[in-house]
């Protein structure tokens, strides 16, 4: 029995050996799930017209400032974006 599981690029990494970049890749990719989730969301606000000129923009301002947080965390952990969109078999991959 082999020791390592087998992985492709865009599988969670779950080697026993090296659990922390597993935990780390796991991690990442729901919080990119997530802000991928608030940004679509915000872009609905935006387009309802329900937002002040202020808001939108403390809107934009804090969707930017997360997008640069994950790529910091990324380059951290040596993740890129393909390592999070996880392939989910017959449903495809999480992430657009």
């Amino acid at each position: 029995m082999q020791s390592e599981t087998q992985t492709n690029d865009s599988r969670i990494n779950l080697d026993p050996d090296n659990a922390e970049q597993g935990l780390a890749q796991l991690v990442m990719t729901v919080i990119e799930l997530v802000r991928q989730i608030v940004e679509r969301h915000a872009m609905r606000r935006v387009e309802g017209g329900n937002l002040t000129d202020e808001q939108i923009e403390d809107l934009g301002v804090a969707l930017m400032n997360l997008e640069e947080k994950m790529e910091e965390l990324k380059d951290i952990f040596g993740l890129d974006a393909e390592d999070l969109n996880i392939d989910l078999g017959p449903l495809g991959n999480l992430l657009r």
